[in-house]
This record gives structure tokens, C-alpha cells and sequence, in this order.
């Protein structure tokens, strides 16, 4: 039994997946407070591409 728990606690193999869970989790945090920030920005950022491509026209 002993040595069972001991090959499950060095065992690696899926820490990958725990990893980019974690970072994704977060990433939506952030996201989740910042969100009216974002989409000022966001807003801010199609505002200026339309105006430009009306100058193009």
C-alpha cells in the first residue's frame, strides 16, 4: 500500500490539465472584473477602425 501511495504522489502524468485549468480559471476572473473595462476598450477600438475605413472610401 505504501509503496502504491507513493508512485500515486511522484506520479505527473495529468498535472498538466490542472495546470491550464487553473490558468484559464484565472484568466476569466480577470476578465469578469474587468469586464466593462474590456469592452470600453473593445468599443473604443471598433469606433476607431470604422472611422477609418469610412476615410478609405
Amino acid at each position: 500500500m505504501k509503496d502504491y501511495l507513493v508512485r500515486f504522489w511522484k506520479d505527473e502524468e495529468g498535472l498538466e490539465t490542472i495546470e491550464i485549468l487553473l490558468i484559464l480559471s484565472v484568466l476569466i476572473i480577470i476578465a469578469v472584473m474587468f469586464k466593462d473595462k474590456i469592452t470600453t476598450w473593445a468599443e473604443g477600438l471598433l469606433e476607431k477602425v470604422d472611422k477609418e475605413l469610412k476615410l478609405g472610401e
